[in-house]
């Protein structure tokens, strides 16, 4: 049996037992708690208000409703607790799809019937995301039925399976509360995710940080328009806030708690483990237009007397971006800067290698009040993955890297 579409439904005559039109179907519920997928029962209007018809009370629902009991057998509704309904949660609704990697919004909704029951079984098939979902709606009533058939058999349908729709719930007046699963969009790449966030509302921004994991909506943070992460962190609670932050490159928090207001700033860096606060606060002092402003002080970094297998299980224990993975650093007293080690280096020599004798010869590196011209041009000229910054008696600070570079220059555009 062909799908039925919600708006067809919706609107549709209910008969009782006797044949009499005693109503209209108002709306469509399902309990996402006990089935994700199956319909319930049908909210019908009657003329003494709201009523639940339960689906294994309906016969039939070609032509119209017809139940297999008497209106005064009907539940009286006044909104269930924990109910979707479909129309009015669903429909004109943005809900994820992961597969296009967007966001789209929900024309209409098909339903299936399942055969070979004493009664009706509907269930949730797909959301139609596509224009003939938009036109049944926009012309149910207008022209012919037979007509209207004629032109959607002519739209392709673009559905996506029910079993792989995300719902996000926005509004917390709603009796509705879904268990938000995004399983499948914590799986795109950060920016995948960014482009998607970008596309939504900002309540909708909000419920997809608020479920993220701290990793994952750290990776998509930095990837979204630097206007659009002070909005989605500011709405988060402090506590939240801090977490996702305490993940992101220091330079990246730095730069982003520098944009928000001093109040919001001060309540997330309460809330950050102590060195991590202590990280990224020494980083907001710097100007941002400078090398230091730049920097990460997420690097490795190693002594004079390591070896290659001491740089082997840095790089396992390492949990910083895995753009500062490039080069390890040889460092001596008081952190002074001594040489670095390209990792393609330390890949293909023999274990027992000192570092020291990986080393680079001429070092390129900056000092911290360079400015961000002075800085591209050191990348473009030597082609750098990495620029160490050192002060006037050659401590290393931090690292810049490649992609601080490259937003950097986006930013300009």
């Amino acid at each position: 049996m062909p799908p039925l579409a919600l708006s067809d439904l919706l609107g549709a005559p209910v008969l009782d037992q006797s044949g009499a039109i005693r109503g209209k179907v108002r709306e469509v519920a399902v309990v996402p708690q006990d089935n994700s997928s199956q319909i319930l029962g049908l909210v019908v209007k009657t003329r003494s208000g709201d009523c639940m018809l339960v689906t294994n009370a309906v016969n039939s629902i070609n032509g119209g409703v017809r139940a297999s009991n008497s209106v005064s057998d009907w539940i009286p509704y006044s909104g269930g607790e924990g109910m979707l309904l479909l129309a009015r949660d669903l429909l004109d609704q943005q809900v994820i799809d992961v597969h296009g990697r967007k966001v789209v919004r929900v024309n209409d909704v098909d339903i299936h019937e399942e055969t070979g029951h004493s009664h009706v079984v509907l269930k949730v098939g797909a959301v139609d995301v596509g224009p003939r979902g938009a036109v049944r709606r926009l012309l149910k009533g207008v022209v012919p039925a037979a007509a209207l058939r004629a032109l959607l058999a002519k739209i392709p349908p673009r559905m996506i399976p029910w079993d792989f729709v995300d719902l996000i719930e926005i509004d917390p007046a709603r009796r509705v509360k879904l268990k938000i699963s995004l399983d499948r969009l914590a799986k795109l790449h950060p920016a995948d995710i960014a482009d998607i966030v970008e596309e939504l509302a900002p309540a909708e921004r909000e419920a997809i940080f608020e479920t993220l994991n701290e990793e994952v909506a750290a990776e998509t943070l930095e990837e979204i328009d630097p206007k659009m992460q002070v909005s989605i962190l500011s709405s988060l609670d402090s506590d939240r806030a801090a977490d996702i932050v305490e993940e992101m490159d220091p330079d990246a928090a730095a730069d982003l708690l520098g944009d928000m207001p001093p109040d919001t700033t001060q309540e997330i860096l309460t809330e950050m483990e102590p060195e991590e606060r202590a990280e990224v606060t020494e980083l907001m002092t710097f100007e941002e237009d400078t090398a230091a402003g730049r920097m990460t002080t997420d690097y490795m970094a190693l002594g004079p007397g390591a070896k290659v297998e001491d740089a082997v299980e840095m790089l396992r224990n390492f949990e910083g971006g895995v753009e500062s993975v490039s080069t390890i650093y040889v460092i001596g007293e008081k952190n002074k800067l001594l040489g670095s080690v390209p990792l393609a280096r330390i890949v293909l020599a023999k274990p027992g290698t000192p570092l020291m004798m990986l080393s680079t010869g001429h070092m390129i590196t900056v000092h911290p009040g360079a400015d961000e011209k002075k800085v591209a041009e050191l990348f473009d000229k030597y082609n750098l993955l990495t620029l160490p910054v050192i002060d006037g008696e050659g401590i290393l600070t931090g690292v810049i890297t490649a992609d601080d570079v490259i937003n950097m220059l986006r930013a300009k555009l």
